[in-house]
């Protein structure tokens, strides 16, 4: 009875914050042209909610789309909006450039997000590990996140990471999760197996899963689709790579059955060892374990600012790089995008890691 109660008032003040909106744009509108202010209230509210309603449909694909541009009106409308009410109070003759104003701002955040989001860039890293008894002197890993696969991150997208990570030559590709949107429905549809199957990398591409492909429930499926694609899912396993290393993928922290890592640590530990796990949720436990290389996303660096202050407290790294005793961690703010296609204050990216693997302790 509480949830219920508590989804109503989450409802209600939802609604009331979008009627806010609503009215605020339809005043200044009016300023220029006559709004049938029913006609309005309708079309208003069907993009509010369009995110939910293409929940229900693959066919209500274009709500799904116009509802993921609604998030940035949320976003910056709970800032902007409170500000230009108060503005007009105090300047009620100046509504029209008020109102204008507000106007270019979401054009400016429109047009810088998207720039960002769709103009991803290489970080590159230099590290040194111990070589132990590996036979490489040196591996170069593409380590990349957070793809969201789907309608807004396409197929288009997607080619751009397969030619600027080709672009790498490397020896090692590691995709940490979410790969796709929820549902690989669209990765399917869009042909984007033929895309992913143009990646090249010397000792192979692996992938883990993400919060998202267990919101999906279709991971069957997705693993089905990234192994055709030439990508091995490692859902809680450890492998030995090319006789040089072991390499661990585990389940996402949204699988409360998932093994500890000391449960998939290597039986003998005579070579360097690399982990993937989505979430950053707690470095210590890597660090504990001897993990050599630990890579992560989840966090998208808050991918739309001022969201980085959250992550930033939630995860003790919530971007970059950080080395913690032995343990070389990554968290990548990904390659995609949830949502809409906007990203202030982060940028799509992918990161190039030459690790250069040496005798002794380093």
């Amino acid at each position: 009875m509480k949830r219920i109660a508590g989804v109503a008032v989450a409802i209600l003040l939802y609604s009331a914050i979008v009627f806010y909106f609503g009215w605020n744009v339809a005043t200044w509108l009016e300023l220029y042209i006559p709004i049938n202010i029913w006609l309005f209230g309708i079309v208003w509210g069907l993009v509010a909610f369009g995110f939910i309603i293409g929940r229900f449909s693959h066919k209500l694909r274009l709500f799904s789309i116009v509802g993921s541009y609604w998030i940035i009106v949320m976003q910056y409308g709970i800032i902007l909006f409170p500000i230009a009410t108060v503005l007009t109070w105090i300047f009620p003759s100046h509504l029209n450039l008020i109102g204008w104003i507000v106007f270019g701002i979401f054009i400016f955040i429109l047009i810088l997000g998207t720039y960002n989001a769709y103009t991803p860039v290489v970080r590159e890293l230099s590290i040194m590990l111990p070589k132990k008894g590996s036979k490489l002197e040196s591996i170069k890993v593409v380590v990349a996140s957070d793809f969201h696969l789907g309608l807004l991150s396409n197929r288009a997208h997607l080619t751009r990471f397969v030619k600027k990570a080709n672009a790498e030559k490397p020896d090692l590709v590691l995709l940490a999760g979410d790969l796709v949107d929820d549902d690989p429905i669209w990765f399917v549809q869009k042909g984007m197996s033929e895309v992913m199957k143009q990646l090249t990398s010397t000792y192979g591409i692996y992938g883990v899963l993400g919060n998202h492909e267990y919101y999906g429930k279709k991971i069957p499926l997705l693993v089905e689709e990234m192994e055709a694609s030439n990508v091995r899912m490692l859902l809680d396993e450890t492998i030995l790579v090319a006789d040089s290393f072991y390499l661990t993928g585990r389940e996402d922290l949204t699988n409360k059955k998932r093994k500890q890592l000391s449960e998939l640590s290597p039986e003998e530990r005579d070579l360097p060892w690399f982990v993937m796990d989505h979430t950053p949720s707690n470095l210590l436990i890597p660090e504990k374990e001897k993990v050599d290389f630990h890579v992560s996303g989840h966090t998208h660096l808050g991918q739309m600012w001022p969201n980085h202050l959250f992550t930033r407290k939630i995860f003790e790294l919530d971007y970059g790089y950080r080395q913690k005793g032995s343990l070389h961690a990554i968290v990548s703010s990904g390659f995609g995008f949830w949502g809409p296609p906007i990203r202030l204050g982060s940028q799509s990216e992918l990161w190039s890691v030459n690790i250069k693997l040496e005798d002794g302790e380093v």
